[in-house]
């Protein structure tokens, strides 16, 4: 019903505005006694031998929402019915910012894609906070990055301000210098900048009594000698794990008119660089620690390829947008039918 009546209205306004009125919609009829109950039974699935256990945390399954749909920890709720095994909320950034100038958000249909740019747009850490006191038992994670003002050098004092906030109120955290929407944001991937950085958080975090895993989210641009990089980083640094991929700035083979606007790509273009990356690491890296793919998983199958290259977990984002919540349950179902 999502793809044959519902996308095809949708897709008829600007993306943007279509994100707000989503969410709106959703919560609306999330509050009306008995949707919940029946969103849950038609996208759910529950099944013990869909339990992951990955650094530490107890996953009901292992398909989540990426950061990025609700930056603002607002519906992460009403979205945990449609079946995802944890929701990721962010990127949060120390002040609220507006992000960049509308409009930044594309959709290309042709390609199953979307560009956006829209610069860490988000009503800062403490405003999620409080939304995520109310939580009750859904998995959370906090993707932390830096306010656009703040020169790199000064960089690691927003992700500590961040990552003090959230502490108490996510299950684990995301390291985010691979978005290509804030400037020199992606200078801190370099080896130096970024050992530092992890670093720092991890000596914080090794002061709590229960550390929480951190995990960094990287570029699919990486060159594999970056990549080779980031294993040593982690090896250093001790955090938790990866997320692979972010978006890319890469247009190649793209046929919508769209497709020079600038921003992150993501979508189908990225299912199979975002696969490589992961295997990459898991292969170089002799599956040292874990890795959550995500980039262009618009079918199970997509899903299936990236546990099979070495993700622990995956996550969704322009697949949900483009395949509707039932892409959730035909994942869960076919990691059911493989095992």
């Amino acid at each position: 019903m999502y793809k044959l009546l519902i996308r095809p209205i949708l897709f008829m306004f600007d993306p943007e505005e279509v994100h707000y009125f989503t969410f709106s919609f959703v919560r609306f009829i999330s509050k009306i006694p008995g949707v919940s109950s029946i969103i849950k039974t038609v996208y759910k699935v529950n099944d013990p031998r869909l339990e992951r256990e990955v650094f530490g945390i107890k996953f009901s399954n292992p398909v989540g929402l990426a950061a990025g749909f609700d930056k603002d920890a607002k519906l992460y709720k009403e979205l945990s019915d449609f079946g995802f095994g944890f929701i990721e909320i962010g990127t949060v950034t120390p002040v609220g910012q507006e992000g960049n100038p509308k409009k930044r958000l594309f959709r290309l249909k042709e390609d199953q894609a979307i560009i956006n740019r829209m610069g860490f747009n988000n009503g800062g850490v403490i405003e999620a906070v409080e939304r995520l006191k109310q939580n009750k038992g859904i998995l959370i994670g906090g993707n932390i990055g830096k306010n656009k003002i703040t020169p790199n050098e000064n960089a690691v004092d927003d992700y500590i301000i961040c990552f003090d906030a959230l502490f108490n109120h996510v299950d684990y955290f995301v390291v985010n210098v691979s978005s290509p929407n804030t400037p020199n944001l992606r200078a801190l991937q370099d080896k130096e900048p970024l050992t530092q950085l992890l670093q720092t958080l991890q000596n914080k975090n090794l002061t709590h009594e229960k550390p929480k895993p951190i995990l960094l989210k990287i570029a699919p641009d990486l060159t594999d000698e970056q990549l080779l990089d980031i294993i040593d980083i982690i090896k250093t640094t001790q955090i938790a794990g990866v997320i692979a991929t972010n978006t890319t700035i890469s247009r190649e083979g793209l046929q919508s008119v769209n497709k020079e606007e600038m921003g992150g790509l993501s979508g189908k273009p990225l299912t199979r660089r975002s696969t490589e990356v992961i295997r990459f690491l898991s292969e170089k890296s002799n599956k040292a620690f874990p890795i959550i793919g995500v980039g262009g998983i618009h079918t199970a199958q997509d899903a299936i390829e990236k546990l099979n290259a070495g993700a622990s977990l995956v996550q969704l984002y322009t697949g949900f947008i483009y395949e509707g919540p039932a892409l959730i349950k035909a994942i869960n179902k076919a990691i059911l039918k493989g095992l």
